[in-house]
């Protein structure tokens, strides 16, 4: 399905770019960890092209085209690109999944806020849980309520690494806490951007992020039994090594402004274990009724994208991509003639 040296580049980007991912994976049989490698190699050099570029929009747009030229079936000439394409081909992955994925970018690119925890989630689903919805498509699985718990799994991953990156992201110029939560506080979102400090204030509002991720978490359980055994492990593991860094994070008093959390792989190492042992329970313990509970406002949009298998968003998302595409359009085209 992918060419063996378009897949060696693929997980030699992300045994470089994204351990915690890494760890994990390895725990996922050959037939996922493979394309679910190159599906993260492909999800991190579009993250990573407009996150550390200096022109976000372009690197928006750019991956625009590459989504458009890979469901032609003609990816860029790029190891990525055309792992990407064999992996859409083989597993008819449902396009509204990494355009969901594209919309968080171009929010990030036109440096959107979000007003409150909900609008947070939106951002969440767009940029983690949309990755989660591809992955159980990778494992066959098209359930509804397990395409939830997946969905919850992501949004908590993405609260954890908002709530370990506060004054990274402040000093980078990005706000992701919710804007009522700093207002509830009295603080300034203007003034926190140019001086980040680990206020009390600051700290309870990384405390609300967690609490509110280990909710999560803990919901996405119930949804492993429903993966092929072989996978699960790999699940757990994902899920343990993301909680345990927002447990380093309550460890530095919630301050994630003067410090980041960092865990080591020894730790890692006693979180795969740990996995291997809740996998191997799921085949005895009963099915918990949480899986059947209903999916988050926020990612309801993905979980019927890859239940059904459509091609193509909805008339209103598709309106929704468009809309912020063409404001990411208009940027690019008013720096071009002020350099002119």
């Amino acid at each position: 399905m992918i060419s063996p040296a378009d897949m060696s580049h693929c997980r030699e980007a992300i045994r470089t770019g994204s351990l915690s991912f890494h760890t994990a994976s390895k725990l996922l049989p050959a037939s996922v960890r493979d394309p679910a490698l190159a599906l993260y190699a492909f999800c991190r050099l579009a993250d990573d092209e407009v996150d550390e570029g200096d022109q976000k929009a372009r690197a928006v747009l750019t991956l625009r085209d590459r989504l458009d030229a890979v469901y032609a079936g003609r990816p860029r000439n790029a190891p990525e690109d055309r792992a990407f394409a064999a992996i859409v081909e083989a597993f008819d992955m449902p396009r509204a999944l990494p355009e969901a994925l594209l919309e968080g970018l171009a929010w990030d690119a036109v440096d959107r806020r979000y007003e409150t925890l909900s609008g947070v989630m939106d951002y969440s689903a767009r940029v983690a849980s949309a990755v989660g919805a591809m992955m159980c498509v990778l494992m066959r699985v098209r359930d509804a309520d397990a395409l939830a718990r997946a969905c919850d799994l992501g949004v908590a991953m993405q609260l954890t690494n908002i709530a370990r990156d506060v004054g990274e992201d402040a000093r980078a110029g990005r706000l992701y806490l919710p804007l009522d939560w700093i207002a509830e506080a009295g603080l300034n979102p203007e003034a926190f951007i140019a001086q980040p400090q680990a206020l009390p204030e600051t700290r309870r509002m990384v405390k609300r992020l967690l609490a509110e991720a280990q909710r999560l978490y803990i919901r996405s359980e119930a949804g492993v039994p429903a993966l092929p055994l072989r996978a699960r492990s790999g699940i757990f593991a994902a899920r343990l090594v993301y909680a345990g860094i927002g447990t380093e994070v309550r460890r530095n008093g919630f301050d994630s402004v003067t410090r980041r959390a960092h865990t080591s792989k020894v730790q890692k190492l006693g979180w795969v274990m740990q996995a291997g042992l809740r996998a191997a329970g799921t085949v005895v313990m009963p099915r918990s009724p949480v899986i059947y509970a209903a999916p988050l406002p926020e990612v309801a949009f993905l979980v019927d994208a890859a239940k059904s298998g459509l091609t193509g968003a909805t008339q209103g998302r598709a309106a929704a991509l468009l809309h912020v595409l063409a404001e990411l359009d208009g940027r690019v085209g008013s720096s071009q003639m002020a350099a002119e």
